[in-house]
């Protein structure tokens, strides 16, 4: 049985202090050692791979194979990685400007093809690690060192993008919410398929207070809903608050008597093949509507590597070419 000691390395961890990524790894150490014996794999299967960002210095602090590749480019590499040895655990880490940027056009079609790997995607949209540039993410008006009067682009929402790139597996959690991003680990770990888990995370030098406006303790409760399957959208410090559909668009609701009651109520269904209600949930936001938390969208579906190890082997039962000296002697060739 391993601990969370087993999957740290021996290098200093070299973030910010107070930066939410220091969370995101302890997480990540902790539950790592529950996924090995869910999966019933050992350590040495577990590969990390990143790009370039501030997040992406998360392989040198795991005591596991890894990769601190280039920047936009941990999709490919981990595509690559699962694609060649499919009994490995494959787990991309990256941030908002390193997917969703130069890394854009990788992380949609990973999705797109349900290759079975797992993103983190760390969202503290900004770019930390080049001094405070805005990103794909960012809020529309956020004066940065790149938008001194303000961005005019319209930002990304991950959950949103998964979703509409046909992604099998979405969850969201806060850097903060260690207990909620564990779960989110485990059942992205046990999805068959490209899973992606956004953890919206802060960065207290150049992008401080991105999430407080439903983050912070004191208002958490009123403005996330965590989502769990099966169970009804209710939310709230005291529990009186609930989701409804309301036509064709999402509703949050006061729960009294005279009024909405529990079975007006959304029942979670993570595992509905149709992503409408799931993109809907993805784009919630504050402050009309509560930021979704937890595993939005689990779906099942066969998965890219699966299908090409499957042809592979199709191929290789009908092949009349085994060796060098058939591929030679194939065709029109002669002897004299």
């Amino acid at each position: 049985m391993y601990t969370a000691q087993d999957f740290k390395s021996d290098q200093e961890v070299r973030w910010c202090p107070g930066c939410g990524d220091h969370a995101i790894l302890a997480s990540v150490q902790r539950t790592l050692p529950e996924i090995a014996e869910a999966l019933n794999t050992p350590k040495e299967n577990f590969v990390f791979i990143s790009g370039i960002g501030c997040s992406s210095r998360f392989p040198y602090y795991m005591n596991t194979f890894g990769m601190h590749a280039i920047h936009g480019r941990a999709t490919a590499i981990s595509t690559g990685v699962k694609v060649a040895n499919p009994s490995l655990s494959v787990w991309q880490i990256t941030g908002d400007g390193d997917a969703l940027a130069i890394g854009g056009n990788h992380f949609i079609h990973a999705i797109r093809r349900n290759v079975d790997i797992n993103m983190l995607l760390f969202n503290n949209e900004i770019y930390g690690l080049t001094k405070g540039q805005y990103s794909p993410t960012s809020k529309l008006g956020l004066v940065t060192k790149t938008s001194p009067f303000g961005t005019v682009e319209r930002p990304f929402n991950p959950g949103e993008l998964v979703i509409g790139a046909g992604g099998t597996f979405f969850a969201r959690s806060l850097d903060v919410e260690l207990k909620l991003s564990a779960e989110c680990l485990k059942a992205a770990a046990l999805h068959a398929g490209c899973s992606v888990v956004e953890v919206l995370q802060n960065c207290v030098i150049f992008n401080d207070g991105a999430h407080s406006e439903f983050a912070t303790k004191d208002v958490r409760e009123d403005k996330t809903i965590t989502l769990k399957h099966g169970e009804p959208m209710i939310f709230g410090k005291n529990r009186d608050k609930g989701i409804v559909l309301d036509g064709m668009k999402l509703k949050a609701v006061q729960l009294s008597k005279n009024g909405a009651t529990e079975k007006d109520v959304l029942v979670h269904d993570a595992h509905e093949s149709d992503s409408g209600i799931h993109a809907l949930l993805a784009a919630m936001k504050a402050p009309h509507l509560p930021v979704a938390l937890g595993v939005i969208r689990a779906v099942k579906s066969d998965t890219y590597d699966r299908r090409v190890h499957e042809q592979v082997e199709q191929v290789a039962e009908k092949r009349t070419i085994n060796s060098v000296d058939d591929l030679l002697h194939s065709g029109e060739t002669w002897s004299a």
